[in-house]
């Protein structure tokens, strides 16, 4: 999961996506890169850390141009601490193109190779990324009749990037000279959004990963990019878009409504924040009905996704609500971190618990998802600590049983807590007298009930069904011998061998 944003305006855009990235940070916190194009050269300033880190006031001031694209990095391949592997990336030929990606591909390892062998272009990190840009900047070369790249072409490109290119992409580019490409892969699986807003008597255009960035710069949402569909806006202005995909088929990730989106964003129509009331509603209807005999004194939320779930939790049940643990918002996500040791750590530096809101209380905790149980057990042990009486677990989402490969650095499925076991067996490894988990009908429903375009949600994390029909077991396999905590730990250990070696 990365953040994008791009922008073509009639005055300089650096603070413009400066702002954009701010909003979008919750969607990458490793890394964040803009570029920037005035009618002639690309300005390009990125490197490892939080956006307010990586840019100083004289970074921005290189920034010129009216144009431009900007990245946040949140790795689900590669080096986590690389700076080669900050977006956006960058090749010179043809023309010069830059590329920001959000999402993962499911061939890039064919691709890699097919780009040596056959394309001739040379890939100098792990990351996919670089293989879609150059994959790309292959096709926008074939297209070209001559010297002067045209519409046809540009769209051309992209009709073949989605005949080679597998998995989950969202894709802002900038080719020098021309003007700013965006496009959806065919299933729609990670979002993006475009709107608009007139200066000075003139059009300038925006395109976002989420609808936040749109509403907090001042631009209108038009509407969301169709899966498959590509967009031009040249450096002039002037917009064209084309459904670039031969069978085109809506599958959005539906664990952006559950945890990963701000829930004041539109994705696809469908508002994140309604979603989670939605989930909310769902667990009061299913606790009445299958968990009638538990007396609940209080309902906790676990901080922040879960707050809105929570509240329609407390509201259907006619129990309190009630704010029982304070966040320290400067921890990283916990189920991307190498070593259960080092997880434990974190999540105790991340929360602490309100000791009058648990004494001699039966509660109620609400999480947006449960995904290694490390936090969960932390937090529920919290919560005895401070005196609650008995604990019950409400998760918002399904068990998560199986990896998703789609652009979400969840681990190898044997570190899944939910991966070979049952209800009561994660309840016990959680340490809660009871545990509830969201039915995987109810949450697509409480999705699907606020649109009428849907055709399914991409929901692999709970059901092991992979959209895009390429994911094999030698695959999952592959994909489990990088995400586990050996591999995490080994990461890095060697990023900070490399960090020493350059300190040095």
């Amino acid at each position: 999961m990365c953040g994008l944003i791009g922008a073509v305006a009639t005055s300089p855009v650096n603070q413009l996506l400066y702002d954009g990235l701010q909003v979008l940070q919750h969607r990458g916190q490793d890394a964040a890169g803009i570029v920037t194009a005035d009618a002639e050269n690309f300005y390009l300033h990125k490197g490892s850390g939080l956006v307010r880190d990586v840019f100083r006031t004289r970074n921005m001031r290189n920034l010129v141009g009216n144009a431009g694209i900007a990245h946040c990095r949140y790795p689900t391949a590669g080096s986590a601490n690389s700076p080669a592997e900050a977006q956006p990336m960058y090749v010179n030929s043809p023309f010069g193109i830059v590329l920001g990606h959000n999402g993962n591909l499911t061939n890039a390892a064919k691709l890699k190779d097919e780009l040596f062998r056959q394309d001739l272009r040379h890939v100098n990190t792990s990351s996919d990324s670089e293989v879609l840009l150059n994959i790309f900047a292959h096709e926008i070369q074939k297209s070209c009749v001559d010297v002067n790249l045209t519409t046809d072409a540009i769209f051309s490109a992209v009709e073949e990037v989605h005949k080679r290119a597998k998995g989950a992409y969202a894709v802002l580019a900038m080719i020098a000279g021309y003007g700013l490409v965006a496009f959806r892969d065919p299933f729609g699986i990670r979002p993006l959004v475009f709107g608009k807003r007139q200066t000075n008597g003139k059009v300038e255009y925006l395109v976002a990963s989420e609808t936040v960035a749109l509403d907090t710069l001042g631009f209108e949402l038009v509407r969301d990019l169709l899966p498959g569909e590509a967009i031009y806006i040249s450096f002039d202005g002037e917009i064209n878009s084309r459904q670039c995909a031969t069978s085109p088929k809506h599958s959005p990730c539906i664990f952006e409504y559950v945890y990963l989106a701000r829930p004041d964003s539109v994705i696809d129509g469908i508002s994140v924040h309604e979603t989670r009331l939605r989930m909310g509603k769902s667990l009061a209807r299913l606790i009445k009905k299958s968990h009638a005999d538990l007396d609940i004194d209080v309902v906790v939320p676990i901080p922040d996704s879960s707050r809105p779930s929570a509240m329609e939790l407390a509201e259907g049940l006619e129990v309190p609500y009630r704010e029982g643990f304070i966040k320290n918002r400067y921890i990283g996500r916990t189920f991307i971190m190498p070593g259960q040791a080092t997880r434990k750590k974190s999540v105790r530096q991340k929360l602490n618990a309100i000791a009058s809101e648990f004494l001699g209380k039966n509660v109620l905790l609400v999480d947006d998802s449960i995904v290694r149980g490390t936090t969960s057990r932390e937090i529920v042990q919290m919560a005895r600590d401070a005196g609650a009486k008995s604990v019950y677990f409400a998760s918002a989402a399904p068990p998560v049983r199986y990896p998703n490969v789609y652009g979400i650095d969840m681990p190898s499925s044997k570190e899944l807590i939910a991966f070979g076991r049952t209800d009561e067996e994660i309840a016990n490894e959680i340490g809660v007298d009871r545990l509830i988990y969201q039915t995987i009908e109810d949450l697509i429903e409480d999705c699907r009930g606020l649109s009428e375009t849907i055709e399914e949600f991409e929901t692999s994390c709970f059901n092991g069904e992979y959209v895009t029909g390429d994911v094999t077991e030698r695959y999952l396999s592959e994909v489990d011998s990088l995400r586990n905590d050996d591999a995490l730990t080994r990461k890095s250990v060697e990023s900070r061998e490399v960090e020493l070696e350059d300190a040095e």
